[in-house]
């Protein structure tokens, strides 16, 4: 800690003591923090992805039985 005028400052954040950071809540809410993040992360990453639709993998690509142009006598 540097002492200013304002009062005593603390560089690098928070700091606890060490009791604190052994005890069994500390460790439960640092898994929770965890689990949430990694939850967090994963939804992210599913939003960035396209979607996947399983039918894509069992029927065939092209669905459409007839054409759907302007212009229905000519070949696709």
């Amino acid at each position: 800690m540097i002492p200013t005028a304002a009062g005593p400052v603390v560089r690098g954040g928070l700091l606890l003591p060490e009791s604190v950071l052994h005890s069994s809540m500390f460790a439960v809410l640092a898994a929770f923090v965890a689990i949430n993040t990694v939850i967090y992360a994963s939804l992210a990453l599913a939003n960035i992805l396209p979607k996947i639709y399983p039918t894509d993998w069992v029927t065939d690509r092209n669905r459409r039985i007839e054409t759907r142009s302007i212009y229905p006598d000519t070949e696709a």
